[in-house]
């Protein structure tokens, strides 16, 4: 699933070097906090949150098959003040 994303997200933005997707796991859960550069924020959010509403749906379906639970977090980037809104 993580590998998916990625490719995935790295033809959708302009800095494909600077995706970091980090791993997170709760019990029966995982959650990908995804890092992407500041002037792709955008891209990746979409209009009105679509494109990472179907990133997360598309994760959902993949771990659904595995019978477990995946969410998708946008992190702010740490280098930036400014905070990201999904």
């Amino acid at each position: 699933m993580k590998d998916t994303l990625l490719y995935i997200l790295t033809h959708i933005v302009d800095h494909p070097e600077s995706i970091v997707i980090e791993e997170e796991q709760d019990q029966d859960r995982i959650i990908y906090l995804l890092t992407v550069h500041q002037e792709d924020m955008g891209k990746v959010i979409g209009k009105q949150g679509r494109i990472i509403r179907a990133l997360r749906d598309l994760v959902k379906l993949m771990a659904a098959k595995e019978h477990t639970y995946v969410d998708i977090v946008l992190k702010e980037d740490e280098t930036n003040n400014q905070p990201a809104s999904v």
